[in-house]
């Protein structure tokens, strides 16, 4: 059962969306499992958020391109057009924010659907409040950089607030924004806050545990095989706009810290 008819539902389930309240930030769900519509959905519109729900990819491109909301969830698993699939498609015309939820526990198709242009991705089954967590994080960095993108806003590029700066590296918290020695590197969220735990004291040992705290913000039981594929996505964007990056460093046995010299 998919919500009632005052609450806002994908054009697959053949009723009429409502229009979100001023101000009010949409949120697209797109799976074929109902269940999880219906519970995310809730969830979310509990938040503030306004929803629209699609039970298959073919569906949701279409009216994504047509009417974009502010960020959109995948399933990868899909009928007629599979979460990649429509990942694909849409970053041909769109770069509207993406979260992949996905049951696949392959380091594959994580690195895949980033490559292709997700901004994040979490696993089945996943904690609701770990996904508002990263929405809220990625609506933010999404709006901060239209603020950079639009001439009448006026901000301190030189030295806003809060910003991390170690050696060739600056982090800038509020906006999710990283350059390495001038360069951008887009990270996701979740890479981003791990980064942010390791360059915060330079030279100091993380553990795996300690990084996944920093990055999942709750307790859950993440293995030391997605921690490594963090870092390795990591080191990979840095090593394409500097061959040199060597600040990440693994202590085998022990975790990995940061050095800025």
């Amino acid at each position: 059962m998919v919500p009632s008819e005052t609450q806002p539902v994908g054009d697959d389930t053949g009723r009429p969306h409502t229009d979100p309240d001023e101000g009010q930030k949409v949120i697209a769900l797109v799976d074929d499992d109902r269940n999880i519509l219906t519970t995310v959905s809730i969830a979310l519109q509990a938040e503030g958020f306004a929803t629209r729900l699609y039970s298959d990819g073919e569906a949701a491109l279409k009216a994504l391109l047509e009417n974009p909301p502010d960020l959109a969830v995948f399933d990868i698993k899909m009928p007629r057009m599979d979460g990649m699939q429509l990942l694909r498609e849409l970053r041909k015309h769109s770069a509207l924010p993406v979260i992949f939820l996905t049951s696949k526990d392959d380091e594959e198709d994580e690195e895949a659907g980033l490559e292709q242009g997700a901004d994040d991705y979490i696993a089945k089954p996943f904690s609701l409040r770990l996904l508002l967590v990263r929405i809220r994080a990625i609506l933010r960095r999404s709006a901060a950089l239209a603020d950079d993108a639009d001439p009448k806003k006026v901000t301190d590029k030189e030295d806003p607030v809060g910003t991390l700066a170690r050696g060739k590296l600056l982090m800038d918290p509020a906006r999710h924004h990283v350059t390495w020695d001038g360069r951008p590197v887009s990270l996701t969220v979740t890479e981003f806050l791990i980064l942010e735990a390791l360059a915060v004291r330079p030279g100091v040992i993380k553990s795996r545990n300690q990084l996944m705290d920093a990055a999942y913000t709750e307790d859950m039981f993440v293995d030391d095989r997605t921690v490594d594929s963090h870092i390795k996505r990591m080191r990979r964007k840095f090593r394409s706009v500097d061959r040199e990056f060597s600040a990440i460093e693994t202590l085998y046995g022990a975790g990995y810290s940061f050095t800025d010299g």
